[in-house]
């Protein structure tokens, strides 16, 4: 009987190690701070700042994803929220730009991204 219970226990908390290995952390009121980058110009040849601000909003308008390069060096992909794409839309009008980006932070398979609720000019 306690081979049973053993094996029971053993298997509940490897299901545990799984489960939590698995999930995508989140954090529903998360906030960061950086400048808003074009991910394509970004990743491909790291332009960012005042100079390259034009070739951001043309990039971003016509559908380069957009990402935000924190004041820690951490780079976000920022996403819509499916029920208020509006504060989303504003993001774009500041690319190159520092801002504060506040909404949901979602982590999952190495990249983080956070849902775009409010957009603040700095």
């Amino acid at each position: 009987m306690a081979r049973v219970r053993d094996l029971f226990c053993a298997t509940v908390a490897l299901l545990i190690v799984l489960a939590a290995g698995t999930a995508a952390a989140e954090d529903d009121a998360f906030s960061a701070a950086g400048e808003i980058v074009d991910m394509a110009c970004y990743v491909t040849s790291g332009a960012k700042g005042s100079d390259h601000a034009g070739c951001a909003k043309v990039c971003v308008k016509n559908g380069q994803p957009m990402g935000l390069l924190g004041d820690d060096g951490t780079l976000y992909l920022l996403y819509a929220n499916h029920k208020n794409g509006e504060p989303f839309e504003t993001a774009k009008e500041h690319a190159g730009s520092k801002v504060r980006v506040s909404g949901k932070l979602s982590t999952r398979d190495g990249i983080k991204g956070i849902q775009v609720d409010a957009v603040k000019p700095l």
